[in-house]
Parts: C-alpha cells; sequence; structure tokens
C-alpha cells in the first residue's frame, strides 16, 4: 500500500509534470473503479486542467482549475503510470486521462481494491468515505505534540493499532508504522495504557523523523526510477526485514504474521 512517503513521491514526481496540463480525453475501462460512473467522468474530465497534486492522509489529490477534484485511495495495488499513449496497457487498467502534452495519466490496479472519487471541494464529507471520520494527518502542521498526545491517549488496545487507525491518526500504514515505532523504540504489541507519556511524545517525534528521513528517499528514487509497480522499500530498517539483524542492536529482527499483515520489531531494542 503506498504511504506517506510514497504518496508525497508521486506528488512530487507529478507536480514535475502535470500542473498546467489539460485533459484531452478520458477514458474509465473499469468503471466501478471510478465512483461517478463512466460516462459522467468521461464527460467531466475532458477539458480540465491540472493544478498541484497534493497527499491528503493515503489519499492522492488532483484538483482541476474548474473546481473539481479527482480523489484516489489506491488501497494496496493501484498505481500510477505517466506513459505515452502507445505504451503496453496493463489489462487492469482502470482509468485513463490522455493529455494535451502527448502523455497518458493511468491508474490500474491489480487487486481491484482502490477508488477514485470525482467530487466539488463541497463533496468530500458526502462522497468520500471515512472523509469526517478521520483524525489528523500525522504530517499536519496542526498537529503539534500535545495534540498528537491527547489523541493517543483516547486510543485503546496495541501502540501499532492504534497509530494505523485514520480515525485516530491518518496516513500510516502497516510499513511505515513498524519504522516509526522501531524509531521511537516501543514493541508494537504492547498496550497505550502502559506506555509512559514521555514515550508517546518519542513517538511523535519519530513519526515526523522517519517521514523526513524516508520521503527524500523514495522520491529520488521515484525521480530516478519512475512510478513504481512495486513500492520502494529497500531503505527500511525494519520492516519485511524477519531475520536479519537490527541495525541500532545487533539483535535479530522478529516477523510476526496476524490478521492478515505483517510486524516486525525487534525484542532487543523495542519495549
Amino acid at each position: 500500500m503506498p504511504e506517506i512517503p510514497d504518496l508525497e513521491a508521486y506528488a512530487t514526481y507529478l507536480n514535475k509534470r502535470l500542473p498546467g496540463l489539460t485533459v484531452v480525453e478520458a477514458e474509465a475501462p473499469i468503471a466501478w473503479i471510478v465512483r461517478a460512473g463512466r460516462e459522467e467522468f468521461q464527460e467531466r474530465m475532458k477539458g480540465q486542467t491540472f493544478k498541484p497534486v497534493y497527499r491528503h492522509a493515503k489519499l492522492l489529490i488532483f484538483p482541476f482549475e474548474g473546481g473539481d477534484f479527482l480523489v484516489v485511495h489506491a488501497m494496496l495495488a493501484g498505481r500510477f503510470q505517466y506513459v505515452e499513449p502507445k505504451h503496453r496497457r496493463r489489462s487492469k487498467t482502470a482509468w485513463i486521462l490522455h493529455l494535451d502534452n502527448g502523455m497518458d495519466l493511468r491508474y490500474f490496479d491489480d487487486r481491484m481494491m482502490g477508488r477514485a472519487f470525482l467530487v466539488r471541494e463541497e463533496e468530500f464529507a458526502e462522497h468520500v468515505p471515512r472523509w469526517t471520520e478521520m483524525g489528523p494527518d500525522v504530517m499536519s502542521p496542526d498537529l503539534d505534540e500535545d495534540g498528537f498526545l491527547a489523541v493517543m491517549m483516547k486510543g485503546r488496545g496495541m501502540i501499532k493499532n492504534i497509530i494505523t487507525k485514520e480515525r485516530m491518526v491518518a496516513g500510516l500504514g502497516n510499513a511505515y508504522s513498524d519504522e516509526v515505532l522501531w524509531e521511537a523504540g516501543l514493541h508494537p504489541f504492547r498496550k497505550r495504557i502502559d506506555i509512559p507519556e514521555e514515550d508517546l511524545r518519542k513517538l511523535f517525534h519519530a513519526i515526523r523523523d522517519t517521514m523526513a528521513w524516508a520521503t527524500p528517499i523514495v522520491t529520488e528514487l521515484t525521480e530516478e526510477k519512475g512510478l513504481p509497480v512495486r513500492m520502494y522499500r529497500d531503505h527500511l530498517r525494519v520492516h519485511k526485514k524477519g531475520d536479519e539483524d537490527c541495525p541500532r542492536c545487533g539483535h535479530r529482527i522478529t516477523s510476526i504474521k496476524s490478521g492478515g499483515r505483517e510486524t516486525n520489531f525487534c525484542r532487543g531494542c523495542q519495549e
């Protein structure tokens, strides 16, 4: 699943290419992923001119000069392509925007789980699922240490589950939650109620530090190698590193699969 560094890298990559370009034609081969429906999507997208793309939580948002927004939740396997029209079309390509510079912006989804919502600004709450139920974006400048602490104090259960619930804080997924908990030295299965306030404050800074470290790496890889089919994750310290040595203490990293997801952590330095 694309997470904060991935989506920020997408935005940076696309913002070097899309703003000012106009859609000359739109297609929706897999119409149900585009919640507006094929006909409305194709009609409304034609003639739209891109403004800068941005991320909110796990959403990539494409604003247009006419006031419409294309809001994309890629879920686990949704990916973007910025390619020439002659480029082979993948079988699970859900929508295509043909641009006035001769290029295509495409979205494909091998698991068919993602969604795209074509809305006006005043329609976000009505048409984008859970928009009004989301907690603050973990990277929002409006979320400070005290605000983060207040949100965490409302959480119940294991700390990894809390920080990956969008109704608590928005933006963290399975991969980078492993990374921020490692950075903070917190065991992912530790209950929030057992974590001192000091360590929760440390977690806030671990989130910010991890994103500040990872985002430039992913952004550089995306610019160099292109929009990925598989997320760029080789730089991660613990996620998917089961049985390797912890880069901080040398202890072997533990990998546990539960509830359909994999959690990776170090028993030596995460308490």
